[in-house]
């Protein structure tokens, strides 16, 4: 009963004119930036951020919500249509949407992709709302070790489950660390690597490591490609209804891809990239003819479409219940969060009740509205390809220069977004994944926080970290999970799961 009540309490936030209208602006950009290759949801909500800082915190969080959703269902348009991935998640569904849309089944494979996603952010969302409250009664039972060893575990997780080499990712990680050390101790007062640059001893702003690491860096990365590479679709859309062949395929892969993702959206890294390799993979070691997949299998289209909505929308489960950002997009809403004076984590439900609800009520109201928007306005999302990115890069290095400006009205945090943005092209360029660091400086000064409470409360004794049950357990499963990472056969494994974006 407490879960209706709670439900009732978000619809009654999340349908207010407002929120409703930010809700349908985040799903209507974050599906305009899913169909523009090379932009992504991480770019877009970074590039917001300075942006709704004068907005309700419930509506910002449900409008950026919106454009990390949206950018799933975008992504697989053009994927299926012209064999271009708009979001890394849908580069599954270019193998079999794309063959299908040769044979002039384009429509069917639009729709199976939009019923998919529907369904699977339908019922991810009743999953996040059944479980966050269990989590989060957990989480309250969590003391500065338990919480160290937390981050520990969400960060080796993000190290397994980023792609390319594990070393790198560790590097990112600890280079994330480090930054995130910048600024004056809490405890001493003492002013750390600031190199005696007074704007640096409040620490580097979020926003424009951000924008730097993602939106400067993307756009840089996007002029190196020949506009050659932008591809319009030219052939038929066809029916978008499938035929009672088709259905009678798709309906168990959806089904198949929403449970899967709901459990794999949860995992530090990259849970909906991992869950839509992982969904097409069942689907074809399950199917009566794996000889159809490659060649339009719709199997291939609805269960990774079901597999990575369902995961991007569980992956805000560790965001909501323990403040702990699961990937990239997560590390952005936490510095949205931050922006607003909001404490990411279990305190969230019991202080801000409505926020909570709401934004959980929000995901399926803006679900409803992807669909509805999606198959009619095909033809819209197509015509975006078109646009010359000549004309899209400046608006985009602009508008990042003025958010980043306007956030302590300082010229300071525009050269940081500068830096960073160079710097994220060297680690492109360098094969060192950005998602890492960034989730590093987030999770850095908690960590140290926790460290150094948990030695205070146990008289610096570090094996407070091991006799507590809770805090050994995760510190375990970390050091399992690089142990078997490590063992020849699943690096291999590893590394066919991430070759498709190498």
């Amino acid at each position: 009963m407490d879960l209706v009540t709670n439900l009732l309490l978000g619809l009654n936030t999340a349908v207010t004119p407002l929120n409703l209208l930010y809700a349908l602006f985040g799903c209507m950009l974050g599906t305009a930036i899913g169909v523009l290759p090379g932009i992504g949801p991480v770019a877009t909500i970074a590039m917001l951020l300075p942006a709704t800082f004068s907005l309700d915190p419930t509506a910002a969080l449900i409008m950026l919500a919106g454009i990390y959703y949206g950018a799933q269902y975008g992504g697989s348009t053009t994927a299926i249509l012209v064999n271009l991935p708009g979001e890394v998640a849908s580069v599954v569904t270019c193998i079999d949407g794309y063959k299908m849309a040769q044979k002039g089944r384009a429509g069917a494979a639009l729709s199976a992709a939009a019923i998919g996603s529907f369904f699977a952010g339908s019922v991810a969302t009743l999953f996040i709302a059944a479980a966050a409250p269990l989590l989060a009664e957990v989480a309250f039972k969590f003391g500065p070790a338990e919480y160290f060893a937390l981050m520990v575990l969400g960060l080796l997780g993000a190290v397994v489950l980023a792609n390319g080499s594990l070393l790198k990712a560790i590097g990112m990680i600890v280079l994330g660390l480090l930054i995130g050390m910048i600024g004056t101790d809490v405890n001493s007062g003492a002013e750390r690597f600031t190199f005696g640059i007074p704007e640096l001893a409040d620490g580097l702003n979020f926003v424009g490591l951000g924008m730097g690491l993602f939106a400067f860096s993307e756009t840089i990365l996007n002029l190196e490609k020949h506009h050659s590479e932008r591809r319009i679709f030219t052939g038929q859309v066809g029916s978008l209804l499938m035929n009672k062949h088709e259905f009678r395929d798709a309906a168990p892969a959806m089904l198949r891809g929403t449970l899967l993702g709901s459990l794999l959206g949860v995992l530090p890294g990259g849970g909906a990239l991992l869950a839509s390799f992982a969904s097409y993979t069942l689907e074809k070691k399950i199917a009566r003819n794996p000889s159809e997949f490659g060649e339009g299998a719709i199997q291939g289209v609805a269960g990774p479409e079901s597999a990575n909505n369902a995961g991007a929308q569980t992956s805000f489960i560790p965001l909501l219940t323990l403040g702990l950002p699961s990937n990239a997009v997560m590390a952005m809403m936490i510095g949205a969060m931050t922006l607003h004076n909001i404490q990411p984590g279990p305190q969230v439900m019991t202080s801000n009740p409505s926020l909570f609800w709401g934004l959980i009520v929000s995901m399926w109201v803006g679900n409803v509205m992807l669909l509805v928007l999606n198959l009619p306005m095909i033809g819209i999302w197509i015509r975006l390809l078109s646009i010359p990115y000549r004309f899209l890069y400046p608006a985009i290095l602009v508008f990042c220069c003025i958010g980043a400006y306007t956030i302590n009205t300082n010229v300071f945090d525009v050269w940081v977004t500068a830096i960073f943005g160079i710097a994220g092209y060297a680690f492109v360029k360098l094969g060192c994944e950005p998602a890492p660091l960034a989730l590093g400086f987030i999770l850095g000064p908690l960590m140290e926080e926790n460290l150094r409470r948990a030695l205070l409360l146990s008289q610096g004794d570090p094996s407070i970290f091991f006799t507590r049950p809770l805090s050994a357990t995760l510190l375990a499963i970390a050091a399992i999970l690089v142990l078997l990472v490590l063992l020849p056969g699943i690096k291999k494994k590893r590394e066919e799961v991430f070759v498709e974006e190498e």
